[in-house]
């Protein structure tokens, strides 16, 4: 977490659970990020194209999205739950120069 504050990042996290499943895992596991609930329609997984329709879940993915809205970074599966490379993507747009465009 310190890496992201550093950076300037706002981590969420977004599943397809209900919001008490969500407290539920949040408080075992000591999280300081607010988790979002896509537990009702799973339209932000399906948008993401990342929703298993066969299972009505969502693939586990560490998006770092930049500050104009665009998906600068992504990681799935195993290294999405440890986000290794999300810091360093997060520190590289703290350091990015602003489009002139």
């Amino acid at each position: 977490m310190q890496k992201y504050e550093e950076s300037g990042a706002k981590v969420f996290g977004i599943s397809t659970d209900n919001s008490p499943s969500q407290k539920a895992f949040a408080e075992s596991l000591g999280l300081s990020f607010p988790l979002l609930s896509d537990f009702v329609d799973r339209k932000v997984s399906q948008e993401y194209g990342i929703f298993i329709p066969k299972y009505a879940v969502a693939n586990r993915v560490t998006f770092v999205i930049d500050k104009e809205g665009k998906i600068a970074f992504m990681e799935q599966g195993g290294d999405a739950v440890k986000m290794l490379g999300a810091p360093d993507a997060c520190s590289r747009l703290a350091h990015k120069k602003p489009s002139t465009s």
